[in-house]
């Protein structure tokens, strides 16, 4: 499980998505909602992958992504990601058989050279169009957006109190 800005972030994080897509098979991409994993506010996604031996060729030839946040809005208490949310997923995943693996509005699939030529070889793959951010009339209720708000406000704060904290603490070398 990943954070999003693990998919796009530049320097370490380039470094990191091309040795992944060259030494593993990255095959599947969950995009989870904000504060399914991690703290509130943070969108999470899960990375299925398979090590494979040392190639030449990169062991990646396709990515598969399944899109779970676009449109959906869940919250912690009032509406929770359940199993039954998952279900579509779960039958569209096809882990025996990925071949047989099928293109819905969700679920796409992105060749490896689409992938490596993307800016900072960035993994955040959005096709789907968010409808409450075009049209008015189909915004959340209040209550969501105004929760979605708190949980990231909640989860900045929570990062800089880490920052601050570990800042505050001596270095080993002032000993």
């Amino acid at each position: 499980m990943v954070p999003d800005n693990v998919l796009f972030e530049g320097g370490a994080g380039e470094t990191v998505r091309r040795k992944l897509l060259h030494e593993c098979d990255v095959h599947t991409l969950l995009r989870l909602p904000t504060g399914v994993f991690y703290a509130q506010g943070v969108k999470a996604n899960v990375l299925f992958l398979d090590r494979k031996p040392a190639s030449e060729t990169p062991c990646t030839r396709e990515l598969w992504v399944y899109d779970l946040r676009t449109n959906m809005h869940f919250t912690l208490k009032q509406n929770p990601l359940r199993y039954e949310h998952l279900q579509d997923f779960i039958e569209a995943y096809k882990p025996e058989k990925r071949s047989d693996r099928v293109v819905s509005e969700r679920f796409k699939r992105f060749g490896y050279d689409d992938l490596i030529q993307r800016d900072k070889v960035s993994l955040d793959l959005v096709w789907l169009r968010d409808e409450s951010l075009e049209d008015m009339a189909n915004l959340p209720p209040p209550e969501v957006i105004a929760q979605e708000i708190v949980d990231d406000l909640e989860a900045a704060l929570a990062q800089f109190a880490a920052v601050a904290e570990s800042l505050a603490r001596p270095s080993p070398a002032s000993d």
